[in-house]
């Protein structure tokens, strides 16, 4: 008996383990902390990233547990993709949409974005609404295009769905026209990529630069992997209020 007992506890522990290094080598779990990528992503979402979407990196695959160095790319990131990345200053996680490839040049014009001088098809789809509350565990409220409602009111952003070349759509929002809304015309070195927040008005993103609190253009190496669905959701400061749980978005692929 204590033996089959001692075989059963190593047996669970071999799979604890292999459990372990799968998702350590293969996902990385990421909880939304902020609302630069809604309505896309909301605070509160929590998934996992694919850590072998764009190869091994010194950012996917620890040292000890990879037996090269440098990356091996399975497939370049693509105009589109929701990806994370570590920031090249600070080294903390970010997630944003991959807007310029490298050699690409980047500009926007009245709130429309230009990839290599060519205006992205943006059509109106009328507004996204969520409650004027205090949002995550850092309890912030959100901004709204129409002010500053009454608690619990409806707050709004201008919704757009933006077209990249080969027909990728997404959503995009805007709160109001300001000074970012029209911007130089940024080119993208080689062996980086211009991320941007969907929710263009209430996203520190490739459009500003690292001394301003933005990440410039991000080099390859900072890639962590790329967000394909949603896991679990929660509208809560923390996961275990249940009746905060946004359960239409669990297991939603990510556009």
């Amino acid at each position: 008996m204590k033996q089959a007992v001692i075989s059963n506890l190593k047996t669970l522990a071999y799979a604890l383990l292999i459990a372990g290094l799968f998702r350590t080598l293969l996902f990385q779990p990421f909880w939304i902390p902020s609302g630069s990528m809604k309505d896309t992503l909301l605070i509160g979402d929590f998934l996992f990233v694919n850590k072998f979407a764009y190869g091994y990196s010194r950012h996917s695959c620890p040292w000890s547990l990879c037996p090269f160095e440098g990356r091996i790319w399975a497939d370049a990131p693509e105009r589109g993709d929701i990806a994370v990345f570590k920031h090249p200053a600070t080294g903390r996680d970010f997630i944003k949409r991959v807007v310029g490839l490298p050699g690409d040049t980047v500009q926007l014009v009245d709130g429309v974005l230009h990839i290599n001088g060519t205006p992205m098809p943006k059509e109106p789809d009328g507004f996204f609404e969520e409650a004027y509350v205090r949002q995550g565990p850092a309890r912030k409220l959100p901004r709204c295009e129409n002010g500053r409602p009454s608690d619990g009111g409806p707050c709004l952003k201008s919704k757009f769905v933006e077209t990249f070349p080969g027909e990728s759509s997404h959503s995009v929002l805007e709160i109001s026209r300001g000074a970012n809304d029209t911007t130089e015309t940024y080119v993208v070195p080689e062996g980086e990529f211009f991320f941007m927040g969907d929710n263009r008005d209430n996203s520190q993103d490739s459009r500003y630069p690292r001394s301003m609190g933005g990440v410039g253009t991000v080099p390859l190496d900072r890639l962590v992997g790329r967000a394909d669905r949603v896991i679990f959701s929660s509208s809560g400061r923390s996961m275990l209020y249940f009746w905060t749980w946004r359960a239409d978005r669990f297991f939603e692929a990510i556009h």
